[in-house]
């Protein structure tokens, strides 16, 4: 019998606890945070003075007009307002402030920083101002300036924003270049020639990159002690021994929620605007960004015909993004982080946002009380992408 010894126990304990150092604080805040009082959310007159208070200090002479909350938004409160200068210049922006529990767990001077890397890169919200400890917010908040678009069309159905988003074929042909051409772009972002402050590049050994995303969600899941199931724990252990490999020359700058309903277009031209929600993004393994993409749950089926984000064919998109990219898609490693997404999205629904709607630390109870009921939904791909092995 393998004897285990306290070196063994040391390595293992350092093997799962290894993540980027700043997403161990967003944890370690996120539990402290669990045991306090409810949260109740921002009313348009306390966000009126707010806002009013911190433009006296940075833009004195300002006046704030037009506070509305923007709907939707389950990891974030968000107001649009108009700011006027003394010169009668007008300027719309978007106030983006952290609850005090959210659905997904990040940090707002991190994605401050990638908006403003990627201005010029890629269409992206200008960032404006930033209070990263929530110094004058109430808690954590960024204001960026609005751009013009629609996540999705006027005739689509009533859902929760991005999930299913039928976008007829006039659209699809209009936008599906644009979405791969711009997540390539990302991908080849030169990260170390141009620095990203705060963002950790997993380097250190060929599955660090994998190991840091899949540590970063188990401990999600332990903090918010989610409903388990026993494809649960059998994924979460198959992930921990089926760990892909990727080079340091191919890690890449990943977006982390790239799908159809995270990015603004022109409903008339199909022109995108802007590229949204870069909280989740991190330097790792494109195979994670390509396996999100490829989720069911943000695609269309049509006469048994699935399509990726209602653009691509599921084989199409691989194809495409191989040709266009110069990059190969591992087919192994692509299963590996397919795996990894619904394992994720589990987390999400049963751990995260139950949770902080349990505990009342968030604006959107309701709406994460209901998203609650579709871990059954992420389960049930765990056991289908499971059963499906490695492919040959």
């Amino acid at each position: 019998m393998m004897s285990i010894t306290r070196t063994t126990l040391a390595a293992t304990a350092s093997v799962t606890n290894d993540m980027e150092a700043l997403n161990r604080r967003i944890l370690d805040a996120r539990a402290a945070k669990r045991s306090l009082p409810p949260y109740r959310a921002a009313l348009i007159p306390e966000v009126t003075a707010l806002l009013s208070g911190y433009f006296e200090k940075m833009v004195p002479g300002a006046l704030v007009s037009g506070i509305r909350r923007v709907g939707g938004g389950a990891s974030k409160e968000q107001f649009f307002f108009t700011l006027t200068e003394t010169d009668g210049s007008t300027e719309k922006y978007l106030l983006r402030m952290d609850p005090r529990l959210a659905i997904t767990e990040t940090d707002r001077e991190r994605e401050f920083i990638l908006l403003e890397a990627m201005a010029g890169h890629v269409p992206v919200p200008a960032a404006a101002w930033i209070d990263a400890q929530g110094s004058h917010f109430p808690q954590p908040a960024a204001i960026m300036k609005v751009v013009s678009g629609v996540t999705k069309p006027s005739t689509s159905a009533v859902k929760v924003s991005g999930l299913g988003t039928w976008l007829g074929e006039t659209l699809r042909v209009k936008l599906r270049d644009q979405f791969v051409d711009y997540l390539i772009k990302i991908h080849n972002f030169d990260f170390r020639s141009n620095p990203l402050s705060g963002y950790e590049i997993p380097d250190a050994d060929p599955r660090q990159a994998a190991r840091w995303t899949t540590n970063f969600w188990r401990e999600l899941w332990r903090i918010d002690d989610g409903e388990t199931r026993p494809i649960f724990a059998l994924t979460e252990q198959w992930l921990i021994d089926n760990m892909p490999e990727c080079s340091p020359e191919d890690l890449a700058l990943t977006h982390g929620d790239y799908r159809t309903g995270n990015y603004l277009f022109q409903e008339d031209s199909g022109e995108i605007t802007a590229l949204l929600d870069w909280e989740l993004a991190r330097i790792g393994d494109f195979h994670e960004d390509i396996a999100w993409v490829l989720m069911q749950i943000f695609g269309t089926w049509e006469d048994g015909v699935f399509r990726a984000n209602d653009l691509f064919g599921r084989e199409e998109f691989i194809s495409v993004y191989e040709s266009r990219s110069g990059r190969t898609i591992n087919r192994t490693t692509l299963h590996y982080y397919e795996v990894l997404s619904s394992y994720k999205c589990y987390i999400i629904c049963a751990a995260n946002g139950l949770a902080a709607a349990r505990s009342q630390h968030n604006h959107q109870d309701v709406l994460l009380t209901f998203l609650g009921a579709a871990s059954p939904m992420f389960a049930g791909d765990m056991v289908r992408l499971l059963a499906q092995g490695e492919p040959a």
